[in-house]
């Protein structure tokens, strides 16, 4: 075991090592070399160091690099070193994180890590959570509370009669919502196409004067950054205008909420730790290891009512038990290295993290808009939206850019117009990538654009 685990951490740091110098999206030859780990299902046993071997030799160069400082797709972070050696002692330790008496340690730095989160992020004091897969599950999680509180306050409960005859709820969400909010309320039963969509501006921030009648019996969704754009819903008038008719407001905050943590950026979350329950994703802007996402509530026993189950044999105490708000029984011990980022930045560190990549984001746009390229969002956090032209010569300049390698952001479409959508999220990146990063889009529209 010594012997594998020492050729692992090897292997681990030569291809950390070697980030800088290889592509970011995977070369057709390694792609291609994928298929000779299709084999049938081998009959007898394989040497524990044959199979790390390869792994490494054929899954290694197909990687795509977002552990390095030029991916810039979809919203996702690398992983801070602390969070890797975190992960690393954490899979030694195979805890299951369901109740304290399956892991006492993964129990304590659960409950640690979230008194920190909720003081990091201004949200109310006392507020509960919990540790969840992601953004999706986070939604979800913090939807079902709504679903709860609003329904208790009825007469029905909900997780033991189900929603068969129970009273109805409304949500509002802006025409911006995100499909991952779509699919949790799809699974809670709330319907995916039953909500009530308020108009937005052209930065993609719910109208808060376009809110239709609010009650009671309402779940109100806010965005902490647009996946486009970046831009933040008027919260506070938001939970002002919900909280007079007594409705639920939710933030969908998967990158966005970590903007909280950042002083100078304090005046585009205004309102936002107002809301009654979070979903945020911590392998994005936190920079720690998949999984790893966030539900909060500012009343904890929601969360605990919709989520908690018991049995004889689980043996939970009086303390808090973190199977009690999440879906999952059976987990691994995901606040082992949401706990390491938090401990390794501290307040200061955290608040550099969203302020810095923020300003390479600025550093990016400014750079295209020197080039002659339409950027079409208000650069806020650390999203940028690029046009190179019509949608045909945007879309070919996204893919020689992709199997340029360099680095790699994705396509969109912004209110009708094809666009490249760079997120910049990683500790890692530098200025020295943004700059290189726009000099192979200048030597790429060079050849493509002329």
């Amino acid at each position: 075991m010594e012997e594998l685990l020492s050729d692992a951490a090897g292997r681990a740091i030569r291809y950390l090592d070697g980030l800088d110098g290889r592509r970011v999206y995977p070369a057709r030859e390694a792609r291609k070399r994928l298929g000779e780990l299709d084999i049938e299902f081998p009959q007898r046993p394989t040497p524990p160091e044959q199979v790390l071997a390869t792994l490494d030799e054929i899954g290694s160069p197909a990687t795509v690099t977002t552990a390095g400082g030029r991916y810039y797709g979809f919203v996702i972070g690398g992983s801070l070193p602390a969070t890797v050696a975190a992960s690393w002692l954490a899979a030694a330790w195979d805890q299951n994180a369901y109740v304290s008496v399956m892991s006492p340690v993964a129990s304590k730095l659960e409950e640690v890590a979230l008194r920190w989160l909720v003081d990091a992020l201004d949200l109310p004091p006392g507020t509960g959570g919990g540790f969840v897969s992601g953004a999706t599950m986070a939604n979800l999680t913090a939807l079902a509370a709504a679903r709860h509180a609003i329904l208790s306050k009825q007469g029905w409960d909900v997780e033991a009669q189900g929603l068969f005859g129970a009273p109805p709820i409304r949500v509002v969400v802006g025409d911006e919502v995100h499909v991952s909010l779509l699919k949790a309320l799809s699974m809670l039963g709330l319907g995916r196409e039953r909500v009530m969509r308020v108009p937005v501006d052209g930065q993609g921030r719910m109208r808060a004067e376009a809110l239709p009648a609010l009650d009671e019996a309402t779940i109100v969704c806010i965005q902490a950054g647009n996946v486009n754009t970046g831009a933040v819903d008027p919260a506070a008038e938001i939970c002002d205008a919900a909280h007079r008719a007594g409705a639920w407001v939710h933030v969908d905050g998967a990158f966005g909420l970590w903007a909280l943590a950042d002083p100078a950026r304090a005046h585009l979350t205004a309102g936002v730790n107002q809301a009654d329950s979070w979903a945020a994703d911590a392998h994005k802007w936190l920079n720690v290891p998949y999984d790893s996402g966030l539900a909060f509530c500012r009343e904890p026993e929601y969360l605990r009512a919709a989520m908690a189950v018991s049995a004889a044999y689980l043996q939970q105490s009086d303390q808090r038990e973190p199977g009690h708000y999440t879906p999952e029984l059976s987990r691994r011990a995901r606040g082992i290295e949401l706990w390491a980022a938090l401990y390794s930045l501290g307040r200061s560190g955290l608040a550099d993290l969203v302020e810095r990549t923020c300003r390479l984001a600025v550093r990016f746009a400014d750079g295209l808009r020197q080039m002659g390229f339409e950027v079409l969002n208000d650069v806020v956090l650390n999203q940028v939206l690029v046009s190179f032209g019509d949608a045909e010569r945007t879309n070919k300049m996204i893919g020689a850019l992709q199997e340029e390698g360099t680095f790699w952001a994705g396509a969109t479409v912004w209110q009708g117009k094809t666009a490249m959508r760079i997120s910049v999220s990683s500790w890692a990146t530098t200025e020295a990538d943004i700059d290189r990063s726009l000099e192979a889009v200048k030597l790429v529209a060079a050849k493509i654009l002329r």
